[in-house]
């Protein structure tokens, strides 16, 4: 079957109802949604049952341009400012410096121990893999009912949201050295922080631009205004590409501001985005997978597991244990970071561009990324709720109800968040219930683990010394009351409490 205008929209229909159907299936048997949305493309593809026929590289790339704006600016939306605040210096040395890290590592491997490539090659197939996925990574968190100590849930979505302008900067960088391997080192440092200069200040301008228009143009309908934040978020893109900056970190920084700002209609904004973000997921995932041949894939088997296996368990955790040196942070929380190096489209994307410009290899780097990007999420996708239980960074199975409450309700309130306080002897909250507390309304104690063994707690549970609290909040404004609540001196006022 070849794809005509007559029939893709029946086509079309027919994949993304089974992309939603499997999704759903996915998400309760926590089976990753981009394995199976590929797999939908794949079935529907030249080597598959559908036998729909599909080899244009340069459509997938638009769509996958489009796409990108999409999924990065409604995860800037979604991204609460006052929550990745605390862990903004993490987020930005693992999304910069641990990808460069890991694509050099990765890069410098390939050059080393796999035939076929040159230095350039080499290190272009590791830009191209150096990013992570959000989607994918926390789709499979929520099937699994599992939430995450502390601040590693906005350490990982901060770095896998604004990883992939980087990704996208050395893919460039080094798909220019391929094809001009006597361009000056000092041109390729240039172009690179060119890119990444001007890409975030054309995001915050074009961002505060953006909130200016949308609170002072008087729309006579209210579904307008998605459609003039549409308008304008292509407009960012397309004018930070224009003047030589990274589109892609500009509207992620966009995003971010308008999400923290408030905006006329924001509530049906923000839901018209989300649905937009995973409507284009699907449509992109679907062509990624029509777009392959599974033949081809096979054949980079070998060398595919190779690279896979050595990003995984060498260049990803080098990558952020040097990345988080300057921090204070638990062995086992980096672990865990970097074990959450999920691969998702965004590098298949990345590797059209060495299809479109024809260097020699491009066929093979295509379909070992194709290989290397399904590989991490059979591997890592499948396997971090086991993980996060192994290294103690989630909460315990035990806990499965009162999880999946306090997931619906984070589900709910994108800006809710969860924080850990240890109860020290001194602390007003010692030999009080909880309900004596005068917690925010807003709040509550998820679980209280005490001398190894987790505790439920209710209204009347009396808070002991040593008790460790996990505590669910909707707003991370609400946190410094909670502290004053629990951590206050037992001599000092509440009203006085710093």
């Amino acid at each position: 079957m070849t794809l005509t205008t007559e029939n893709i929209l029946l086509v079309g229909s027919i994949l993304l109802f089974l992309s939603i159907v499997f999704g759903k299936t996915s998400y309760r048997f926590g089976v990753p949604t981009l394995l199976l949305f590929v797999g939908v493309g794949m079935l529907a593809g030249s080597e598959g049952i559908g036998g729909i026929s599909f080899d244009n590289p340069r459509t997938t790339q638009f769509i996958g341009i489009v796409a990108l704006n999409f999924i990065l600016f409604s995860g800037g939306l979604d991204t609460n400012w006052k929550t990745i605040r605390p862990v903004l210096g993490q987020g930005i040395m693992l999304s910069t410096l641990g990808v460069l890290l890991t694509a050099i590592t990765l890069g410098a491997f390939i050059y080393y121990v796999i035939p076929g490539f040159n230095l350039y090659e080499s290190m272009l197939l590791g830009a191209i893999v150096s990013s992570t996925d959000a989607a994918a990574v926390f789709s499979i968190l929520r099937s699994k009912s599992l939430l995450l100590k502390t601040n590693l849930k906005p350490t990982l979505e901060l770095e896998s949201g604004s990883n992939d302008p980087m990704a996208y900067v050395l893919t460039i960088v080094f798909l220019s050295l391929v094809q001009e391997p006597d361009k000056i080192v000092w041109e390729v440092v240039l172009i690179f922080f060119q890119q990444m200069i001007i890409g975030g200040v054309a995001g915050f301008v074009f961002g505060k631009l953006s909130e200016v228009t949308i609170n002072r143009i008087k729309l006579d309908f209210e579904g307008m205004y998605p459609v003039l934040l549409i308008a304008l978020m292509f407009f960012t893109f397309s004018a930070t590409d224009f003047i030589g900056g990274n589109g892609f970190l500009a509207i992620y920084i966009c995003g971010v501001l308008l999400g923290n700002k408030e905006l006329t209609n924001k509530k049906t904004i923000v839901s018209v985005f989300d649905g937009l973000a995973w409507l284009m997921q699907i449509v992109l995932f679907l062509t990624l997978g029509l777009l392959v041949f599974p033949s081809q894939v096979y054949q980079v088997t070998g060398v595919g597991l190779l690279i896979s296996i050595f990003l995984i368990f060498v260049a990803r955790p080098v990558s952020v244990l040097i990345s988080l040196i300057p921090f204070k942070m638990k062995r086992r929380r980096r672990m865990y970071i970097s074990w959450v190096g999920l691969k998702g489209a965004v590098p298949i994307v990345f590797a059209t561009y060495p299809l479109l410009a024809g260097i020699e290899n491009a066929n093979m780097i295509f379909n070992i990324v194709f290989f290397i990007s399904i590989t991490s999420i059979i591997i890592q996708g499948t396997s971090l709720p086991i993980v996060a239980r192994w290294l103690d960074v989630a909460l315990p199975e035990d806990f499965t109800p009162d999880i999946k409450e306090v997931e619906e309700k984070m589900a709910i309130a994108p800006h809710s968040t969860l924080q850990e306080i240890d109860v020290q002897p001194n602390y007003y909250a010692v030999g009080k219930k909880i309900g004596e507390l005068k917690m925010p309304e807003s709040t509550f104690i998820v679980v209280i683990k005490r001398a190894g063994e987790y505790i439920r707690p209710g209204g009347s549970t009396v808070i002991e010394s040593k008790d460790r609290l996990m505590i669910y909040t909707n707003e991370m404004s609400d946190y410094k009351r909670i502290k004053q609540c629990i951590k206050r001196p037992v001599d000092v006022p509440l009203d006085n409490a710093v």
